[in-house]
């Protein structure tokens, strides 16, 4: 007679290490990036040292370039890189802040919804089920309009990019809802570093003028921050408004 095989219990020692391997391997490329020094790549000062190499590769593949900077931009928010910006700004170098600005849409978008999947295959569910007191209810509001919240944390320019992939997880956010989310709450902020990252050519020649290294908060003004936090306060503005209304109207 034979034996019948049961389906891995999660609970089960082995269960928990197929449930948590999702997030061994972005653990495992971040310090594998780390050793190999590819973070020294993934720099605004290497964009400025190899500018006219790079802008020749772009012109000469103008089809493969960006279709391999979305797979770049995917591993590297995939991998928890902080370079989101860096990269963005790239972008905008590289292929305008028209076509740049997509590149980083579509590369963010994809590399966060791989995080996102690997940590609610590991914490989702295990977390949810040990949340009580506020944490439940936070947990529970969150549920109730994650769209909107998840536009929130996409616009606010002080919540770091993998945190903002990573907390969803923890709740019962849907795979669609994150992704739509994340691929319109990016769109601000894409569009405004690959704006930057067009002009980088003149802010590149006035800092080897001046004998220093580039850096992001060159190019980053008051007036950017301001409007990041704006579109944050009306996003969350509108998500109070809906509730609000939701309420009143089953009254």
């Amino acid at each position: 007679m034979a034996r019948r095989v049961l389906p891995t219990d999660q609970s089960t020692p082995t269960g928990n290490l197929w449930r948590i391997a999702p997030l061994f391997v972005v653990a495992a490329m971040l310090a594998f990036g780390y050793a190999m020094g590819w973070q020294r790549y993934l720099s605004l000062e290497y964009l400025a040292e190899s500018q006219e190499m790079l802008r020749g590769y772009v012109a000469a593949r103008p089809v493969l370039a960006p279709l391999g900077f979305i797979a770049l931009y995917a591993v590297a928010v995939a991998a928890s890189f902080p370079a989101a910006s860096v990269l963005t700004v790239s972008a905008g170098f590289l292929f305008g802040w028209a076509l740049g600005g997509a590149v980083a849409v579509i590369g963010a978008t994809i590399g966060a919804t791989l995080l996102f999947l690997a940590a609610r295959t590991a914490f989702g569910g295990f977390l949810r089920r040990r949340l009580g007191g506020f944490s439940a209810k936070l947990a529970d509001g969150f549920e109730k309009d994650a769209f909107s919240f998840l536009l929130v944390l996409r616009l606010a320019p002080f919540i770091p990019f993998f945190i903002a992939n990573i907390a969803p997880a923890l709740f019962n956010v849907r795979l669609s809802t994150f992704t739509l989310a994340t691929a319109i709450g990016i769109i601000p902020g894409a569009v405004a570093y690959a704006f930057l990252g067009e002009g980088l050519g003149s802010v590149l020649a006035a800092a080897e003028g001046a004998g220093r290294d580039v850096g992001i908060k060159d190019l980053v003004t008051p007036e950017i921050t301001i409007a990041f936090a704006a579109l944050a306060l009306v996003a969350l503005i509108a998500a109070i408004v809906k509730k609000r209304w939701k309420g009143t109207g089953s009254a």
